[in-house]
């Protein structure tokens, strides 16, 4: 074997179907940069104008966790219709298209459309959260057991690879929109939204063209020819009764659902956080910039990790490098502990989520698996619900983010 292939093996890469999969995370990730990290300070320094600092950042709190409590009270149903209606690359072609126009709205929010800003972001936050259940449920029918932690840990490689260019390249027209045309950094943000939506769809069209939709694949009292809603609705009551059966599953499903929020939190609200500490923004930047190319080499060593301790294993060592990112956070004050900060964060959080997503495949029927990856994605989004709102809850009490960081140390303990 020619020794690019046994390296492209060994990464997880080595079929195009894996790579195109693996892309996806690079379409979607920059909306981990624009939409989590970039448009939570633009949101506090300009669309909320007119709106005292502690209340805007529980606004946005709220926001968030608003948004993931719809999505988890759809993707249930989506993920049963996908099954049934061998339609998971559809649904993922309208949750991309929901995320990237919103996205690419952002770039009209001007100061005081705080009403606007929560608004799209709820709306992309719907999108992107939606379409990364589709996508995670193609995982299991491109990847065999023994390949599924590398392809999964390949994936947020590329993710951070993808988004940490183009963050890098947004940063530049923000701190110097002059050598690129651009009149001035406000406007150099919007751009960065504009610009974003299109990277978000152009690095989505690999998947479409080489991932085979899965085929359908009827239970033993099902016909075909049945209308599509009302047999999803038959199917997601079945599944909720069986993946109680999957013992391994489901209580893996519940540890999930405790640690994952104060991952979630802490990815949604880094910024912000650090913002109302009156950090510098263009370093509070580099410093998120840093966590993209930290985060390449630490989820591909991860990966490798998985395979000599199991993933279980991998994500124990994970979690307790979150809790010490929330001990040190309660105390920081400059912008060099800041970033400090972030590359703890960028060693572990890649590893932590592709992880979290291989063990879980491992654990479920394959074919039905978008069923049981809306369920993984329902439990990942009130994890997105209950972090954010104890972070806006302790704020709007404290008047202050502190409290609030330090409050997350629980959820990593009992996960």
């Amino acid at each position: 074997m020619p020794a690019h292939r046994r390296w492209l093996e060994r990464l997880g890469l080595h079929r195009p179907e894996l790579r195109a999969w693996a892309l996806y995370d690079c379409a979607n990730s920059v909306f981990m940069t624009t939409g989590l990290l970039i448009f939570p300070i633009y949101f506090y320094d300009v669309a909320r104008v007119g709106k005292p600092s502690a209340e805007s950042v529980a606004l946005y709190g709220w926001a968030t966790a608003a948004s993931m409590a719809i999505v988890a009270l759809l993707a249930p149903v989506l993920g049963a219709i996908a099954d049934y209606g061998a339609m998971k690359k559809k649904l993922l072609a309208v949750s991309i298209g929901v995320g990237v126009i919103s996205v690419g709205a952002m770039y009209f929010i001007g100061p005081g459309d705080w009403v606007l800003a929560l608004v799209l972001v709820v709306a992309a936050k719907i999108g992107v959260n939606a379409s990364l259940a589709f996508y995670e449920s193609l995982l299991p029918h491109i990847a065999t057991d023994d390949e599924i932690d590398r392809v999964s840990t390949a994936g947020y490689a590329i993710g951070y690879l993808g988004s940490g260019l183009l963050m890098a390249l947004n940063l530049a027209w923000i701190a110097r929109p002059e050598l690129f045309g651009i009149p001035d950094s406000q406007m150099a943000v919007r751009l960065t939204f504009a610009v974003s939506a299109a990277w978000w769809l152009g690095f989505s069209v690999p998947l479409f063209l080489k991932v085979p939709e899965p085929p359908r694949r009827l239970e033993a009292d099902e016909v075909p020819g049945r209308a599509v809603v009302p047999a999803a609705f038959r199917r997601l009551r079945e599944t909720f009764r069986d993946i109680r059966a999957y013992r391994h599953a489901f209580l893996f499903l519940l540890a999930f659902l405790v640690y994952n929020d104060g991952i979630g939190t802490i990815i949604q609200m880094a910024t912000l956080y650090g913002a109302q500490l009156n950090l510098d923004r263009g370093r509070l930047m580099l410093s998120v910039l840093a966590v993209q190319f930290v985060g390449i080499p630490c989820t591909f060593a991860f990966g490798a990790l998985a395979g000599r301790l199991g993933a279980k294993r991998t994500i124990f060592v994970t979690l307790a490098v979150y809790l010490g990112v929330a001990l040190f956070a309660y105390t920081l004050t400059t912008v060099t502990e800041f970033f400090v900060l972030c590359l703890a964060v960028g060693t572990v959080q890649g590893a932590a989520q592709a992880l979290s997503r291989s063990l879980f495949a491992t654990l479920i029927p394959r074919h039905k698996s978008s069923e049981f990856f809306a369920f993984f994605s329902v439990f990942e989004k009130f994890a997105g619900i209950f972090g954010p709102a104890l972070f806006a809850g302790m704020t709007t009490m404290t008047g202050s983010s502190r409290n609030a960081i330090l409050s997350l140390i629980v959820f990593f303990i009992a996960g």
